[in-house]
């Protein structure tokens, strides 16, 4: 009995800990948040800040709290990946597909090829190479449509072209993902093409129920009040997560193709519902992410994180001036899509994420880390002053 107490005790006070690093932490980051909102900036790059100051090597080490916050973080993702399906409608997917392939392609050879080919240069592996391909080459949908909003451009004639080109990538992405998982557990090459095999026909036919059926869906989760679908979505999403995350395929993906397969009222009030979940729970995953990574290990992958940022830049304004300039849109319109393009943010996070069991896995986590935080600090600042840089 004694013994019991002194166990119980002790749970108690760990819990006591845990629960004033958890509060710390939020309040911290919506200080984090509520100074980007001043700034009109993402609040990402500071998270990831947050990190690298409190993890690993930082001025405080966060232990107590560590397998919830681990757990918050997953769940982050998850919501991140729901949302961003939200986003899309039926109709704009099956528009972003005939439409934008050619854009799509030349986005994939001028931002990932660059990843990959400086992998290899730094003796990484395939893998890994192929990891930091997918870091450099998707943008983040999330800043993009903040920075939008914010300077108020949701209405200019070139960001059609700059939402399609977001679809191309994201559709992309739902191939990627199950691929790099693939190639980073490793095995025998047969091994590699059945479990690459697999999660893509896992992915082809979620992908048409959801598109077929997902109307049916809908209008059987709208029938309840606000409470009832919040739970309902939030229920499936973490169900249809976990089967994808079974059958090999990213879990990040069952949950992005939970998004897309709402429609209509469902889909809007989904999205509002979601929101503010999201926001919690990604800034969690943004923290937890740096919290692994010693801040004296960015310090090497400084120069190459920018270099990869200035060539991907370049490759992103070029794709959107193409993009853009084929939907005939001015010059300057040409250049505020190539530069709304240029930042990353969630995507490469979750990319450098899977790659931690790797060799080079703590070098991966940081140049995404420092490659990021330049991205988000050149983008929208390019963007703001995007029609400085051409004549009309």
């Amino acid at each position: 009995m004694h013994l019991q107490v002194q166990m119980l005790a002790a749970t108690g006070s760990e819990a006591a800990i845990a629960f004033v690093e958890i509060g710390v932490i939020a309040v911290g980051l919506s200080f984090l948040a509520l100074i980007a909102g001043r700034f009109g900036i993402t609040a990402v790059p500071l998270y990831l800040i947050a990190g690298l100051a409190f993890g690993d090597g930082g001025i405080v080490d966060v232990t107590a709290s560590s397998d919830f916050v681990s757990l918050t973080a997953e769940i982050g993702v998850l919501l991140l990946l729901l949302t961003l399906g939200l986003e899309y409608s039926a109709d704009e997917l099956r528009t972003g597909i005939r439409t934008g392939v050619l854009p799509g392609l030349l986005d994939m050879a001028l931002n990932f090829t660059p990843g990959v080919a400086l992998g290899l240069l730094l003796g990484w592996s395939t893998p890994a190479s192929v990891l930091l391909g997918g870091i450099t080459w998707v943008s983040s949908s999330g800043i993009i449509s903040k920075v939008l909003n914010d300077l108020g451009r949701l209405g200019n004639r070139e960001t059609p072209t700059v939402l399609n080109l977001l679809v191309i990538e994201d559709l992309a992405m739902a191939v990627y993902l199950p691929v790099a998982a693939a190639l980073v557990i490793g095995g025998t090459a047969a091994d590699t093409a059945l479990t690459v095999g697999i999660a893509l026909v896992t992915v082809v036919v979620i992908l048409w129920g959801g598109l077929t059926f997902g109307h049916l869906l809908s209008r059987s989760l709208t029938i309840g009040s606000d409470e009832t679908l919040l739970l309902a979505v939030f229920g499936l999403t973490l169900v249809v997560a976990g089967l994808a995350q079974q059958l090999q395929v990213s879990a990040a993906i069952g949950a992005f193709l939970v998004g897309l397969a709402l429609s209509g009222e469902a889909q809007r009030r989904t999205r509002h519902l979601i929101e503010p979940l999201r926001d919690l729970f990604a800034a969690v995953f943004f923290v937890m992410f740096s919290f692994q990574i010693d801040p004296r290990d960015l310090l090497p992958v400084i120069l190459p994180a920018l270099a990869l940022a200035v060539v991907t830049a370049l490759g992103k304004v070029a794709t959107g001036w193409w993009a853009a300039g084929r939907a005939g849109v001015g010059r300057r319109g040409r250049m505020r899509a190539g530069t709304m393009l240029i930042a990353r943010g969630e995507f490469a996070i979750v990319v450098a994420a899977i790659g931690a069991s790797l060799t080079e896995g703590p070098e991966l986590a940081a140049l995404a880390a420092a490659y990021v935080l330049l991205t988000d600090a050149i983008g929208p600042i390019s963007t703001k002053f995007a029609d400085r840089l051409v004549r009309a």
